[in-house]
C-alpha cells in the first residue's frame, strides 16, 4: 500500500513539475513561494487589523503569529525530523527529471511547512473575518493553494507533502481561531 501511494505521489509530482512546465509558471511559481513576495500582503493585514479593529486588531495579529508559530513548530521541528522524507529535488532517482527552478535546500519534505503555515493563517483569517468579510474565504484559500501548488511545481515537495501540510494547517488554524473566538468578542 505504501509503495503504491509513493508511486502515485511521484507520478503526480512529475505531472505537475514537468508536464505543466511553461515560461509563465517558471516566472510566477518561484515568486509565489517566496516569503518576501508576500510582504506587502502581510503589511496590509497588519495595517488593516490595527486601523479597522484598534486594540482588537493587535489580538488578531497575535493570533496570526501564534498560528504561524504553531504551524512551523509542528511541521518543521516535530514531524519533518521524525518522518525524514527526502525532498524530490534531492531524490537520486529523480535527478534526471528535476528542473532546478529554486535552490532545493537540505531539509526534509514531509509535510510542507509552507503549506502548513499558509493554510493555518488562511483558515485563521477566514474564521476571524468571515462573518463580516465573506470574500475572505475564496481569497484566503486561493492564496494558500497557490503557495502549496508552487511548492510542487518548483520541485521541493511532493503533492502528499503539501496535502498533509494543508490538512495540518487547517487543523491549526481552526484550533487557534476557536481559542481566539472564546477569548475575544465577535468582530
Amino acid at each position: 500500500m505504501i509503495a503504491e501511494l509513493q508511486q502515485f505521489d511521484t507520478a503526480l509530482f512529475l505531472k505537475i513539475h514537468k508536464d505543466l512546465g511553461n515560461d509563465f509558471f517558471d516566472f510566477i511559481m518561484p515568486l509565489a513561494r517566496n516569503r518576501f513576495f508576500w510582504a506587502p500582503l502581510y503589511l496590509f493585514i497588519i495595517v488593516f487589523c490595527i486601523k479597522q479593529y484598534k486594540k482588537q486588531g493587535y489580538y488578531i495579529i497575535l493570533g496570526i503569529l501564534i498560528t504561524f508559530a504553531m504551524g512551523d513548530l509542528i511541521a518543521s521541528r516535530i514531524i519533518k525530523p521524525s518522518v525524514q522524507r527526502v525532498r524530490p529535488c534531492n531524490e537520486v532517482g529523480l535527478a534526471n527529471s528535476i528542473h532546478r527552478r529554486v535552490p532545493c535546500g537540505s531539509g526534509y519534505s514531509f509535510p510542507s511547512a509552507h503549506a502548513t503555515n499558509h493554510f493555518a493563517i488562511a483558515v485563521f483569517l477566514i474564521c476571524v473575518f468571515y462573518r463580516k468579510w465573506k470574500l475572505i474565504l475564496p481569497v484566503a484559500l486561493a492564496w494558500a493553494l497557490l503557495i502549496a501548488f508552487a511548492q510542487i511545481y518548483v520541485g521541493v515537495h511532493y503533492p502528499i507533502d503539501t496535502m498533509a501540510g494543508a490538512i495540518l494547517g487547517t487543523f491549526i488554524g481552526l484550533t487557534i481561531s476557536t481559542i481566539y473566538r472564546k477569548l475575544q468578542p465577535e468582530l
